[in-house]
């Protein structure tokens, strides 16, 4: 275990965490709502502190990051717990066992190895993916500050809804993240996942004010958050803060507690990019649907094809020192071609 950042002593030793926009109030012996902080005798500590579940090698595509360090393979590691219960999370073996299933896993591992691990391997990146790392940030800050020092980048695959007193202590360390954008509506948060959406929102704004490489992410749900307004919405809020920011939208499956519905339909998926394109996009991408020409990247002077893709497979290049080889157009992100 180690003492938590980002707390405050109450009253009969309660605490307030506000490692993230939950804010929980946490009763003496009780964790807040990611299920691997607790109050003890009016101290709050993380019970997952170095006890990884996850340790690969994905391609950086997988994030999904088509713009940042393009065709390298990233270090991917993570913890137990998430702050969010949504209702399809893809792994949520390991998000929400500590809530489900009332126990803490992992194997331990020193926060300084994470960096000569990921050497080691070949990977241009170390990614804190696969369960929300806002809930092991301390682990999360040991590891990139090491990483950092190694040359290697480092990257948060996140639902979003850390507190803005977290994301600036990342900042320094945190070279880009893929956020969640899952709709566009409080009500959907709410009821799906058990969040709300404007501190989402206020994240992504500020990722990006603070110089960090942002991709967003829609999971495409059939009937939930599939509507041409929705869709349209997140577009042009994501156009407004920055066009360059790429935006995949991606195919939704049944999984966990939503099973209620099939995959999403393909046209819809496909839709969904010439809504973000129509809205001033200059990357949007197709996601789940492998081959799909949506998985390329297109220069937004031109319309070459910079970068073709193939799932997570780069087949082709035609983009030399940021620049698209035909027009000689910017093409936006960090260590492009």
């Amino acid at each position: 275990m180690k003492e938590a950042m980002f707390y405050r002593p109450l009253e009969e030793n309660r605490v307030h965490c506000f490692l993230c926009s939950q804010h929980c109030r946490i009763e003496p012996g009780e964790t807040g709502q990611c299920g691997v902080r607790q109050n003890r005798d009016g101290k709050l500590w993380s019970l997952v502190y170095g006890k990884l579940v996850a340790q690969s090698v994905d391609p950086i595509e997988k994030k999904p990051l088509f713009h940042y360090h393009p065709g390298t393979t990233s270090y991917s590691i993570a913890t137990a717990g998430c702050n969010f219960r949504c209702l399809f999370c893809q792994n949520a073996d390991i998000s929400q066992s500590p809530r489900e299933q009332g126990r803490i896993y992992g194997r331990d591992v020193r926060a300084d190895a994470v960096a000569g691990q990921a050497v080691e391997r070949g990977c241009a990146t170390v990614s804190y993916t696969y369960t929300e790392p806002t809930v092991f940030m301390e682990y999360a800050l040991d590891a990139a500050a090491g990483a950092k020092e190694r040359g290697l980048g480092n990257v948060f695959v996140t639902n979003g809804y850390m507190s803005r007193e977290a994301l600036d202590a990342a900042a320094p360390v945190l070279g880009a993240a893929n956020v969640d954008l899952k709709s566009f509506r409080d009500d959907f948060y709410r009821e799906q996942c058990g969040a709300r959406l404007k501190p989402v929102l206020a994240t992504i704004e500020a990722m990006r004010e603070l110089g960090i490489w942002v991709e967003v992410t829609t999971l495409v749900v059939t009937g939930l958050n599939d509507s041409e307004r929705e869709l349209r919405d997140i577009a042009e809020f994501l156009a407004g803060v920055d066009p360059d920011i790429p935006w995949h939208v991606s195919r939704f499956h049944p999984t966990y507690r939503l099973t209620d519905r099939g995959p999403t339909p393909v046209e819809t998926v496909r839709r969904a990019r010439e809504i973000g394109l129509d809205a001033g996009l200059h990357y949007v991408y197709t996601g789940n649907l492998p081959g799909d020409a949506g998985e390329n990247t297109y220069c937004p002077s031109c319309g070459t094809v910079v970068i073709g893709r193939v799932g997570y497979s780069i087949r082709m290049q035609h983009v030399k020192d940021g620049t698209c080889t035909a027009c000689g157009a910017k093409i936006a992100g960090v260590g492009i071609g």
